[in-house]
């Protein structure tokens, strides 16, 4: 792996999942805060990808930071999420100064680690970052191979939103999502009215699916590659499929629900169902529909499970060694004061703050770290954005009734075995 060329860390970089609506910034005008400037060689630069409702929350963070002493200063540069792995590769190529410290997804960190673009954190973990500190599921998500390459910010897993007025005029219990898959068929069932063009549960042919997919196939207990295999016509894989597909047949979703209509009609009050992510709470917050949250039913076969990622704190390779104590005293107060960061409606991995009695008092929060012992993140390999389109593009074809489930995924495990083998 070490050998491919930087066009594949570009690709990766193109197909980074949307976390919030992005910015109109270029990456040249990305925000700044915090205190410094980004030419002050004494502060800590720090980029972030959070363009959206979370920024200020970040922000503040720095901020918080800043003010709570006054032997270093972290500068932050908010890069639009559009943006973000793009401006990453130009540093990485010389074309821009590398920061000290970058916030990094968890599904990019095996592509950045294999080019040798990060730095082992092993050596720092100790006394000053401890990883008792943080979820187990967190640490695994920033290691690879074994070895910790990120100190984890957060966990997001898929989320269950409902709306509870449809519930409470559905005769259903208003406070309580579906349990499992016969509930939830149940509930799409009570909760579908054509004549009022209101649905259950309306199925997304695009995004979400990298996330309620393999959702439905770890609940299946299955994995979409085993032992360095594709497995995505495996009978998990394909019964996951079908079961989607049976929800638009049965006329329980609309047919042809194109990017982001889902969102549409959950916020227009006509899909009382509804699976993302937790990055979804300030808009269903600003909007008039009475939701409710929690953890994803058990919609697979066989057990718990929930797809997640997660942002965490990397340092580059040649990071300055002066800066590594400040670097660690401040992802050491983030642990220790994550809540303005809870607030953005994100559940921090740092035990400090999600087993707190303040965090425990909120509304959504809760029911993300609720996910956690549940998670299960992209496999192991680099290039997986690429490896999955493929995949991603069969079920939206079947969902859309181009083609059988079955033949879809047999199409799609040719075309990534293919790739595999160049």
């Amino acid at each position: 792996m070490k050998n491919k060329t930087w066009q594949s860390i570009v690709f990766i970089g193109l197909l980074v999942f949307v976390l919030a609506a992005c910015s109109g910034q270029s990456a040249e005008d990305a925000e700044g805060g915090g205190g410094g400037t980004s030419n002050d060689s004494d502060a800590i630069n720090l980029w972030a990808p959070f363009s959206g409702p979370d920024g200020p929350k970040f922000k503040e963070i720095v901020e918080e930071y800043n003010e709570s002493q006054d032997e270093y200063e972290v500068n932050l540069q908010i890069v639009p999420q559009s943006e973000y792995y793009k401006t990453v590769d130009l540093a990485v190529n010389g074309e821009r100064n590398m920061p000290d410290m970058f916030v990094m997804h968890g599904d990019q960190i095996i592509s950045y680690s294999n080019k040798d673009v990060l730095k082992n954190l092993d050596d720092i973990v100790g006394d000053t970052i401890q990883e008792d500190n943080y979820h187990e599921k967190g640490w695994e998500g920033a290691t690879v191979d074994g070895e910790l390459y990120g100190v984890p910010l957060d966990i997001h897993p898929l989320m269950f939103y409902w709306n509870k007025d449809l519930f409470e005029e559905a005769g259903l219990d208003p406070e309580r999502a579906p349990a499992d898959r016969d509930e939830f068929l149940e509930y799409a069932e009570k909760l579908t009215d054509k004549d009022n063009q209101q649905y259950g549960f309306a199925m997304p042919t695009q995004w979400p699916q990298e996330f309620i997919f393999p959702t439905l196939v770890t609940q299946n207990g299955g994995s979409l590659m085993e032992d360095g295999e594709i497995t995505y016509n495996s009978e998990p894989v394909l019964e996951a499929l079908e079961f989607e597909a049976s929800i638009i047949e049965n006329g329980f979703s609309p047919a042809d629900v194109q990017q982001d209509g889902e969102v549409t009609l959950f916020l227009q009050g006509k899909n009382a169902m509804h699976l993302n992510g937790p990055w979804m709470m300030e808009q269903f917050e600003e909007s008039d529909v009475n939701y409710g949250v929690a953890p994803v039913p058990q919609l697979g076969t066989e057990q718990p499970g929930v797809y997640a990622n997660s942002h965490n704190f990397v340092l580059p390779e040649d990071v300055d060694e002066d800066k590594i104590e400040g670097i660690t005293d401040f992802i050491n107060y983030v642990g220790d004061n994550g809540m303005s960061w809870a607030e953005s409606g994100q559940a921090p991995a740092a035990k400090a703050t999600y087993e707190s009695d303040e965090f425990q008092e909120m509304k959504q929060q809760p029911e993300v770290a609720k996910q956690f012992d549940d998670v299960k993140f992209n496999p192991e390999v680099e290039n997986w954005g690429q490896l999955s389109d493929p995949l991603y593009d069969a079920i939206n074809e079947a969902l859309l009734g181009q083609k059988e489930p079955k033949d879809a995924l047999d199409d799609a495990q040719k075309q990534a075995e293919s790739q595999l083998e160049e």
